[in-house]
Parts: C-alpha cells; sequence; structure tokens
C-alpha cells in the first residue's frame, strides 16, 4: 500500500491511563528495557543495555534541551484590576530566527506562539513583573504581531540588561505533556531533561534518553561503543494527534536540527549506520540521507519535505544514491561553504513503506495510539510493532514520555 493511504485506525491499541506514567522513577537507569531481537521478545533493565548492543557500533544522542517555554500574564484593567490568565506558549524564535541568537538578545524577541485563552486577549500589550536572580527587579511586555499558520507572532521586550535566556529561566514554565495531565513540579526541571542536554530550543523532551545515566553512559564507553551527538530541537507538533482517516492528509510539523562536520565523518567512518537513541535521533540521521540527496542534486535549500522518501524516482542522474554517497555529498556541501555545523530542517514521516538508510538499531519509549511515532516503529519493524506493544501491555511496562524503554534489533 501506498503509505499516504495508510489508515491510522490500523495503529491503535488499548492504552488505559494508569499504564501512563505520570513521574518518573527515583533512579533513570532502573526502568524495564524491552529487547526486541529479530523478532523475539524479552526484557530486563535499562542498566544492562550496554551487553546488548555491538562493540565498535555508533550511538547517537540528541542533547537538546527543553526551554522553560510556558509564560503567564495577567491582564490589568485601566483602574488596575487583574484579569484574565493569558497563557503564551513559545514554539519557535522567528525574529532572529536562529535558536543561539535569539536567546542571547537582549531588549526584544519575536517568537511564533500558541496562546491560551485568546478570547480574553483582544489587543494591546500584556506586562509582568519579573524578579531576577540578582534582586532587580523588570517588566516584561507581550504582543501580538500577527499570525504565522495556526501560530500567533509574539514580540517579547524588556528593560534591564539581560538575555532572553535569562527571562525564560526566571519565569517560564517548563511544558510537560498534556497527556500527564498535572501540573509541573519542580522536580521536571531536572527528570525532563536528559543528563547530557545542552542545547537550549526543545518544548518537549527526547525522551528515549531520559534512561541514561552518567553510569550507562561509562558503560557504554567501557563496552566499546562510539559516542555521537546531534540536534534536533523538539516542537510542540511531536503531540500533535493524526485527526484524517488516512495519513496522507497529515501535515507533520517542521523541526530545526544542527549536526556537525565531525558527525558527518563519523556516520562516515562507521559505514553510514548507527544506534538511535530516540525518534527524534532517527528522524535527524534518516534525514541526513535525504540532505546529501539534495545536494548531489545542486540544491542549496536541504530542508527535507514530509514525502520526499517516497518519491518514485529518488536519484541523482538516473541512478539509486548509496548512503555513504549521499553522507559524502552532504560533507562536500558543508566543507566548500566552510561549514563546521549544518543547520537545517526537516518535515519527515516515516511510515510503513519507508526504506531506513543510517539507523540500524533504536532505543526508543513506548508511543501514543494512532500516531505517527508509532508509524515510525512500525516501518523499523517490518510491521511487527504489535507484538512489542502487546507485551508490553502483558507484562506491566509503563508508557509515555516518563515511561520505561525498549531495544529494537530487526
Amino acid at each position: 500500500m501506498e503509505p499516504k493511504h495508510i489508515h491510522i485506525a490500523d495503529y491503535n491499541y488499548s492504552l488505559p491511563d494508569e499504564r501512563i506514567a505520570k513521574f518518573p522513577l527515583a533512579e533513570r537507569d532502573a526502568s524495564k528495557l524491552l529487547v526486541y531481537r529479530h523478532g523475539e521478545v524479552g526484557e530486563d533493565v535499562f542498566s544492562s543495555l550496554p551487553k546488548y548492543l555491538p562493540s565498535g557500533a555508533l550511538m547517537v544522542f540528541n542533547n537538546t534541551k527543553v526551554i522553560q517555554a510556558r509564560l503567564h500574564f495577567r491582564k490589568i484593567s485601566t483602574d488596575g484590576i487583574q484579569g484574565a490568565l493569558i497563557e503564551v506558549f513559545c514554539l519557535e524564535p522567528a525574529v532572529p530566527n536562529d535558536y543561539q541568537l535569539n536567546f542571547s538578545q537582549k531588549g526584544s524577541v519575536q517568537w511564533y506562539c500558541l496562546v491560551g485563552n485568546l478570547k480574553k486577549w483582544k489587543e494591546g500589550k500584556l506586562f509582568r513583573d519579573i524578579l531576577m536572580p540578582d534582586g532587580e527587579t523588570i517588566t516584561l511586555a507581550c504582543e501580538r504581531k500577527g499570525l504565522h499558520g495556526t501560530s500567533h507572532i509574539i514580540e517579547f521586550t524588556w528593560n534591564g540588561n539581560y538575555t532572553w535566556a535569562e527571562l525564560l529561566d526566571a519565569v517560564g514554565e517548563l511544558p510537560i505533556p498534556p497527556y500527564l495531565n498535572r501540573e509541573t513540579q519542580e522536580s521536571d526541571k531536572t527528570t525532563y531533561q536528559t543528563v547530557y542536554s545542552k542545547i537550549k530550543g526543545s518544548v518537549a523532551a527526547p525522551t528515549a534518553g531520559l534512561h541514561f545515566t552518567e553510569r550507562v553512559l561509562k558503560a557504554l564507553d567501557e563496552a566499546g561503543i562510539d559516542r555521537e551527538e546531534l540536534t534536533l530541537h523538539v516542537g510542540a507538533g511531536t503531540f500533535k494527534p493524526v485527526k484524517s482517516e488516512e495519513i496522507g492528509g497529515h501535515d507533520m510539523h517542521t523541526e530545526h536540527i544542527a549536526v556537525r562536520r565531525q558527525t558527518i565523518e563519523k556516520l562516515i567512518a562507521h559505514g553510514g549506520e548507527a544506534i538511535a537513541v530516540g525518534t527524534t535521533s532517527v528522524r535527524t540521521l534518516e534525514s541526513l540521507y535525504y540532505m546529501g540527496v539534495l545536494a548531489m542534486r545542486g540544491e542549496e535549500d536541504l530542508h527535507v519535505p514530509q514525502w520526499m522518501p517516497y518519491e518514485k524516482t529518488l536519484s541523482c542522474q538516473g541512478e539509486e544514491v548509496s548512503t555513504l554517497a549521499a553522507l559524502h555529498a552532504l560533507l562536500d556541501f558543508m566543507e566548500s561553504r566552510q561549514l563546521e555545523v549544518l543547520h537545517s530542517s526537516t518535515q519527515i514521516i516515516i511510515a510503513p513503506g519507508y526504506d531506513y538508510h543510517i539507523v540500524r538499531c533504536m532505543v526508543t519509549n513506548f508511543h501514543q495510539p494512532k500516531s505517527t511515532l508509532l508509524l515510525l516503529v512500525s516501518a523499523f519493524l517490518k510491521g511487527d510493532w504489535r507484538k512489542v506493544y502487546d507485551y508490553a501491555l502483558s507484562h506491566d511496562f509503563r508508557f509515555l514520555s516518563y515511561g520505561d524503554s525498549s531495544l529494537l534489533i530487526p
């Protein structure tokens, strides 16, 4: 079946609310690990992960860091009475549109945002006084500047000699997944970040990485596993449900990636193969192949469109592009432009019918029914996802972001 005609109803299963982990375990690496190897399913604890991986393999992690993206403002009437609570959820930077540049700005920035209780905010600016860690009080204002698709363009302005990153740290709230059905707690600021998170920009954690501890990372090194990091900033679209009957009617969200030249070189040194930690790493690694194909075609914009992997003739000059050829083309593209880091974006959808190019093993959590992430797993396991999920449901595994983990080796 052509991927666009896949019925999302075929990727449904019953997930009782009590199976959704509302909080993480006290010890990250004490979570259960489902092991799927060549059609056989078993289980272990996550701290045992290194013993299942081949020595000399390359393991790739997403080092994005979740930002405190939720901001709350109160409308104030002309007579000083506090009114409705307005929530502004920052999705991605608009001006400047580079994450690191945006976070370093002082005085003003613009972001694409979702707005809660919008009907109560007809016009004008909203204000909020913020007590900074050094004791100074500053005023943060926000104003709607227009629409960008379904998002609002919000301009934030403030006084004082502080960066936007410092303001978010002082006043923002960490956005935990909506299906947890609870308020963010102080502990989430630590537990909803991976221990290797570095680059600020995500509004959701790459949750497969939440199980890793310094102890497990050290054990990977001792087992001869090569480690490498890349960055994909996870957007709120990762929670976007598939509402169309066929997935051809679902628009994938755009996600921004950053990959170092060193990472491409390591992938080439490992024969173009890798173990991916999490679906975000999967989407980034697989997108690199298509970015290489675009580079071979002479394109300057290496954005990967949603349906590019399913083009009838995905070739360059009439020949199928090998993984290593695509990676070499990408490396040549970077070297010719003197780029140490490739910044691009992807809308890739990985569904049954997709041929994996780089990812050979996958560490991932258990995903929501009828989600694009479940489609990605099904494509990886050649349709064998129900065996994995039936086992997890019948063996007391915890599901979703704070839940247990799986190692998938087709």
